[in-house]
């Protein structure tokens, strides 16, 4: 998948001028959001729980040699053949390699966020084999032709309508219904003989295992099952982060994991697969390949950004992003959206390329508030940010306005009259207490109107309250 995170502003101009993309957007995350919050609530040891995650996620990062070479003894034990991979392209390299030891064409795979990052379904295609999607919105979207736009439900800016429309061109026997159930049968009616039919499977993995080298994969539609029992060779990618140490671990993060992802006490399908067929299995794949992947993720432990690693990919920092909400997924131009996208973008992608993620985001905090495992999003973007700023990337407007402000702080008699005037001059374009068009505020008033400021400026109304006046009001 290639990425674009450089066209960032482009891209946030287009997605504000969809207003049916908002409308899409919210309708999903309002809806994620507000059902976490009542699994919250059923779970009165959470914040315990997160404690506990993030010291678990924390242990393997810091001991991570330790448990990837326990994992390959077991996972090797168990018969399945474990591949390393340095970057994106060594790890497409070693799958393609694979598949095409075999005679069969046809790979099917189940959604992972690290076949996206490491471009897995483009060079699928590249190499000819028949590709299928096998989770629903990522059918979806191989239809379209677009990328994820959201890490757990990938199709959310599209409508039904849109739904409908894909199914009713490329489905050999489509539905003439437009209800839910009638797509979804259209769907499994799709994808059920090519499920059958496959003679490669490709997974993700939500955890890998250390004690018993078993990888562990999480669906709500039980397609990852189908994807690694009737074919021949399973193929697991997964980023070396993904370790815990055995399941006493894994189950307090699968806990963490479903509720801030779907609002849900378990998901319908957690599998735990170990290997390839033994002699008395009635199924299962006679080749077990797992490929680990690290593609930066060392180079983010050695640059400060460990707490990154610790991230179970849940997808709550996008569903209660104030920014995500208004431009989705695709604007970020990278396969990561959102704050977790902001933070990892640059770090594989490189920070001069996507420096402008850094500074996708208020700070506001709540992305932090949210996280299952308590990474500091807002830090590491601070950090970002610093870093940017001191390797020179930001460009020269961006450099002579701080400049500015910093000549204009360190002299407060000459800023407090500055923003006087600043005050003034913005409520001369104010109209019933907002601005819809004002000299060097297109940027945001070409989507939205700003609001008017107040009749004086904070300094201004706090002076007026230190001497027990009433400060002004509009």
């Amino acid at each position: 998948m290639q990425t674009h995170p450089e066209k960032f502003q482009e891209n946030v101009a287009k997605a504000l001028a969809n207003p049916q993309l908002k409308i899409a957007i919210r309708r999903t995350t309002d809806r994620a959001e507000s059902k976490r919050a009542e699994a919250i609530s059923n779970f009165p040891k959470f914040d315990h729980a997160r404690t506990q995650g993030k010291r678990i996620k924390d242990h393997v990062i810091e001991n991570l040699g330790y448990y990837l070479t326990e994992f390959e003894r077991n996972a090797t034990a168990n018969g399945a053949v474990v591949h390393w991979a340095s970057d994106a392209e060594q790890a497409r390299s070693i799958v393609i390699d694979i598949c095409s030891r075999q005679k069969g064409r046809r790979v099917t795979r189940a959604k992972s966020m690290l076949g996206e990052e490491i471009g897995l379904a483009d060079a699928l295609d590249d190499a000819e084999f028949d590709r299928v999607e096998t989770d629903l919105a990522e059918h979806i979207i191989q239809l379209a032709g677009d990328p994820p736009s959201h890490i757990v439900w990938p199709s959310m800016h599209l409508t039904r309508e849109d739904v409908v429309r894909l199914f009713r061109k490329h489905h050999r026997n489509p539905t003439d219904s437009e209800e839910i159930t009638e797509l979804v049968d259209s769907a499994r009616r799709e994808l059920r003989s090519k499920f059958l039919t496959a003679d490669i499977g490709i997974t993700g993995a939500n955890f890998l295992l250390a004690d018993s080298g078993s990888v562990c994969t999480v669906t709500n539609e039980g397609n990852a099952e189908l994807t690694t029992t009737p074919p021949v060779v399973h193929i697991v990618t997964a980023g070396i982060e993904k370790l815990v140490p055995s399941m006493a671990h894994a189950m307090p993060l699968l806990r963490l994991l479903v509720r801030s992802a779907t609002g849900g006490e378990i998901t319908q399908y957690t599998t735990f697969h170990a290997g390839p067929k033994r002699q008395n299995d009635l199924d299962g794949p006679a080749e077990f390949h797992i490929v680990l992947v690290d593609n930066g993720r060392t180079r983010m432990l050695s640059q400060g950004m460990s707490e990154m690693l610790r991230c179970i990919r849940c997808g709550a920092c996008l569903n209660h992003c104030v920014v995500y909400k208004h431009i989705g997924g695709h604007a970020y131009g990278g396969v990561y959206p959102g704050p977790m996208g902001s933070v990892l973008t640059p770090n594989l992608d490189g920070l001069e390329r996507a420096r402008k993620l850094a500074h996708a985001c208020t700070l506001n905090g709540r992305c932090q508030e949210v996280c299952p495992v308590q990474i500091p999003l807002p830090k590491l973007l601070r950090a970002l940010r610093a870093s940017s700023w001191e390797k020179k990337y930001e460009p020269p407007v961006n450099r002579l306005a701080v400049a500015g402000f910093v000549m204009l702080a360190k002299r407060p008699r000459l800023f407090q009259l500055f923003a006087s005037v600043g005050v003034l001059g913005m409520r001369m374009f104010g109209r019933s207490g907002w601005i819809s068009s004002m000299p060097l505020s297109r940027g945001w008033t070409a989507n939205r109107d700003l609001p008017a400021p107040e009749k004086s400026t904070f300094l201004g109304q706090y002076k007026k309250f230190r001497d027990g006046r009433r400060p002004y009001q509009n």
